[in-house]
């Protein structure tokens, strides 16, 4: 029988202290109010989780203010007091299950494909991201270029995680994670073609990761120390899945030494397999690399759908947490049906779709 029990053992991020190390991952879901506001559909899709065992629950990106950070038409938003007060709900109920939950603050930069707040878009520098944008998330045609970002409109940015970090707190989320991954503003920095700068934001790999460093220190110092901070990062990304860090390891030494010396509680690698090797010079996962070189927590995620495989990062140390994607959507109640050895149901191919919803299921196996 295979050794399961890594998963259970209770793990504190932080001053978030987990039953369990099995995560919900971020999914963009696009099933808010078009203003931004969670629902009671949404309420439901989170308790699910909660009450199926899973001991962490990330939301989905959120958006932080009310300038260029939207991301997508019908994303949620805690960028004012109201959205902020509608997520209190979603919260209470995962906590009501057993569940902690940390609300992931997303700006969406250059590849922002709904902004009802603005027409344009900004990035690092004037480059376009790769590929199309999604109509799975109502979006249509090329990614326009976005504008260079201005020193002011970065200061900007960072005052608006810093709101949203601490509209997240009232709300009463247990943390935060910064999404610095995906193609998404801040990994925008990290990318060497995306990041064309010629200040101290640009060039080498020190400057590249500074933005989400000031980011990261910015909130740790804001919410305080009851409060969970980490940040998410990835090579590839939504418009472009086979970007590699050109750097290799010592890139990566680079950007995860400096991501842990912010105070931060965390760092959640995501990549399309969690368990494979991050570069062709090494053996060791993105996951590892982290591990190794921050100093804090880790979660990985990544094609861990097999208890065996998502155990087995657990055994071997390269990371502390396991989180879920597709997997969780196909059994919201993963953890419940592997700690009891009941069989999985079969994968409903709908539930992928970006909407809050989940199939039904009794806790004595599938419904």
């Amino acid at each position: 029988m295979p050794d399961f029990s890594p998963l259970w053992s209770p793990l504190a991020i932080g001053s978030t202290q987990l039953e369990n190390r099995v995560a919900l991952a971020p999914m963009t879901r696009i099933s808010a109010t078009e203003d931004g506001h969670a629902t009671e559909r949404m309420a439901s899709y989170y308790e699910g989780f909660a009450r199926g065992g899973f001991g962490l629950l990330i939301t989905e990106g959120i958006y932080p203010d009310t300038a260029h950070s939207q991301g997508y038409l019908y994303q949620p938003g805690i960028a004012t007091r109201e959205q902020a007060e509608s997520w209190a709900k979603v919260v209470d109920g995962v906590h009501a299950a057993g569940a902690r939950i940390f609300a992931q603050l997303m700006h969406a930069g250059a590849q922002a494909q709904g902004n009802r707040f603005m027409d344009s878009s900004v990035g690092p520098s004037a480059v376009a991201p790769k590929g199309e944008q999604l109509a799975f998330y109502r979006g249509e045609g090329p990614y326009p270029v976005p504008a260079e970002i201005t020193p002011a409109q970065m200061g900007q940015v960072r005052e608006g995680f810093v709101a949203a970090a601490l509209h997240a707190k009232a709300a009463g989320f247990d943390g935060v994670e910064i999404h610095g991954a995906n193609g998404y503003l801040l990994d925008q920095f990290l990318t060497d073609y995306m990041n064309q700068r010629t200040d101290e934001y640009g060039g080498s790999p020190e400057n590249r990761v500074r933005f989400p460093a000031e980011i990261c220190r910015a909130v740790r110092e804001a919410v305080g120390p009851d409060m969970t901070v980490g940040i998410r990062i990835s090579q590839s990304k939504v418009s472009d899945n086979d970007h590699r860090w050109r750097g290799g390891a010592e890139e990566a030494k680079v950007i995860f030494s400096t991501l842990g010396a912010t105070g931060v509680d965390f760092i959640h690698t995501t990549e399309y397999r969690a368990t494979a090797p991050a570069f062709e010079d090494g053996p060791e996962s993105l996951a590892a690399l982290a591990k190794r070189h921050s100093g804090v927590v880790v979660i990985a995620n990544g094609n861990l759908d097999a208890p065996e495989t998502a155990a087995s990062m657990l055994h071997d140390g390269a990371a502390d947490v396991i989180a879920l994607g597709k997997a969780a959507l196909a059994n919201r109640n993963w953890p419940h049906l592997v700690r009891n050895n009941l069989d999985f149901g079969e994968l409903d191919p709908t539930l992928f779709t970006p909407l809050a919803d989940v199939k039904d299921w009794e806790l004595d196996g599938p419904a």
